[in-house]
């Protein structure tokens, strides 16, 4: 998807912020829906690719609209970068954990801020429909089905699968899965990774992502047919 046909949804109170985001997204060929409370952000929802959202705001604070955001079947594969005031290393660890594909701090710089978001785009726009054994993986409408099942993930089980069905019986490290999935700045620890991959498992079988010794997973379904 291109900046030219892509919306961004703007949920900031502020509205000088708000309004100079939407300046130079759109000068960047952006189309740009802006929401000063987190209510009006859910309302535009089904309209936007990708969203920036601030931490601050009147109703409920960004966190908790993100975690509503990666627990909801319908929206939760949306991709969303944070921006925000909030600068310390613990408040992006805190953002990044909570569910934000990427971090920003004010002050910003446009020219950032908008080849972040293309980036974005470009991760999850281009990608094909995945089949292995029993299950599927559709990247572009966030669905994963298993022996005809759709599956309920979060963003992060939905991520973890979707690379892993990408190299059906190649074995990857923790500390590879981290990097890949999770990003290289992400500060968790490969016991994250466990974490999630039992949470798979419950869903698709304790024998679909296999475990190798010394070495890390890999997706065993396509051994199994």
């Amino acid at each position: 998807m291109s900046a030219m046909s892509a919306a961004v949804l703007i949920i900031e109170d502020d509205e000088s912020v708000s309004e100079l985001l939407a300046f130079h997204l759109s000068q960047a060929g952006f189309r740009t829906l802006v929401a000063a409370t987190a209510q009006q952000g859910w309302e535009q929802l089904e309209h936007a690719d990708v969203i920036v959202l601030d931490w601050m705001l009147p109703d409920e604070s960004g966190l908790s609209w993100l975690t509503r955001l990666r627990t909801s079947s319908k929206f939760a594969q949306k991709p969303v970068l944070m921006l925000t005031a909030r600068a310390t290393e613990v408040d992006k660890v805190t953002g990044l954990g909570t569910g934000a594909d990427d971090y920003m701090t004010k002050p910003f710089s446009a020219a950032e801020l908008v080849a972040r978001l293309k980036a974005l785009l470009r991760r999850t726009s281009t990608k094909q429909v995945q089949r292995v054994g029993g299950l599927e993986v559709d990247p572009q409408q966030g669905i994963v089905t298993f022996e005809a099942e759709r599956l309920q993930l979060t963003r992060r089980e939905f991520e973890l699968l979707e690379y892993l069905v990408s190299y059906p019986g190649r074995v990857f490290s923790r500390s590879e899965l981290l990097d890949r999935v999770w990003g290289e700045d992400f500060l968790g620890t490969e016991r994250t990774v466990d974490q999630h991959v039992a949470q798979l498992r419950a869903l698709i079988g304790a024998n679909a992502i296999e475990t190798v010794r010394g070495r890390g997973y890999r997706l065993a379904l396509a051994d199994n047919g």
